[in-house]
């Protein structure tokens, strides 16, 4: 296995962002394109854990590369190259940090808002509706279980916060008030119709896409698919063969990570607490399983 890389360093590129995974660099001579590098970091809780994951950036951009290719008739992506040979020469001296796991993008502006689509009651939106059935201006069916398949997949917006910050789920009218009546239902209409050909490609190689996230840019009025999509990372990944509504599921993501966290007297606050190997390492298996099931 290759050496973790907690952070990269370009120091002839502009670092324009470091974020809970993924380095973002501006390329001299360039400014319509930006230099995307997925790290080994591995956040929880919106906090970035002191121990990476090795090989996780890997895994990540190989699934969001394969997305982008299956989703690339529903909408456009930011996506130019993944082959470092075609990035501009000034990236090619910086090859060991970057192969596997850096992509060549367009340069777009980011809609502040994350794009969350949930196919199951799941996460924060099944502790809001064991509090109150209408949750974020939707008004759900009552009876319903943890884990439970909703009737229609649910377009629920969320704020787009800064690092270390909680993102707030919000409504479509709210929505609609930042962003224009418009381009959310465009936004809707574009994340709903990735979600249900992801979720039924994702079915037939035994996993349940629970709900996932994206995000959206403006290359000048074309609405762009951006970022990472459909990863461990952005997603809930559920075994189909072990799908039983009525509690928490069995995940290819992050989420084991978080039960191990759940379970330690830590207020969810930086510094994060050490990360037993054991538990990266399945952490890492989970992700891998998740990859080479959707890509082969």
């Amino acid at each position: 296995m290759s050496k973790a890389v907690l952070a990269t360093d370009c120091p002839d590129l502009h670092l324009l962002h470091r974020g809970k995974v993924r380095d973002m660099y501006e390329i001299p001579g360039h400014p319509d394109k930006l230099l995307m590098v997925a790290t080994d970091r591995i956040s929880a809780y919106d906090v970035v854990m002191a121990d990476p994951i090795p090989g996780k950036g890997r895994m990540l951009t190989e699934i969001s590369l394969f997305w982008f290719k299956l989703l690339a008739d529903i909408v456009p992506n930011h996506l130019i190259s993944a082959e470092i040979d075609q990035f501009p020469a000034i990236c090619h001296q910086y090859r060991d940090q970057l192969e596997g796991r850096s992509m060549l993008v367009k340069r777009t502006k980011v809609v502040p808002i994350e794009c969350i689509v949930r196919g199951y009651l799941s996460g924060s939106f099944w502790s809001a509706y064991k509090k109150d059935t209408t949750v974020c201006g939707f008004a759900l069916p009552t009876g319903m279980r943890e884990s439970d398949r909703f009737p229609q997949p649910l377009f629920t917006p969320s704020t787009k916060a800064e690092q270390g910050l909680h993102d707030e789920n919000i409504s479509l009218e709210r929505m609609r008030e930042a962003v224009g009546a418009e381009l959310t239902e465009k936004m809707a209409a574009v994340s709903l119709q990735l979600y249900q050909r992801a979720a039924d490609y994702a079915r037939t190689k035994g996993i349940i896409i629970a709900d996932t996230k994206f995000e959206m840019g403006l290359d000048g009025d074309t609405l762009i698919l951006v970022d990472e999509v459909l990863t461990p990372d952005s997603s809930r990944f559920w075994p189909l063969d072990q799908y039983q509504p009525g509690q928490g599921q069995p995940s290819f993501d992050k989420q084991f990570l978080r039960d191990y966290l759940s379970g330690l007297a830590w207020n969810k606050q930086p510094p994060p607490p050490p990360v037993p190997a054991d538990i990266l390492d399945k952490t890492r298996r989970r992700y891998q399983e998740a990859q080479e099931r959707l890509t082969r």
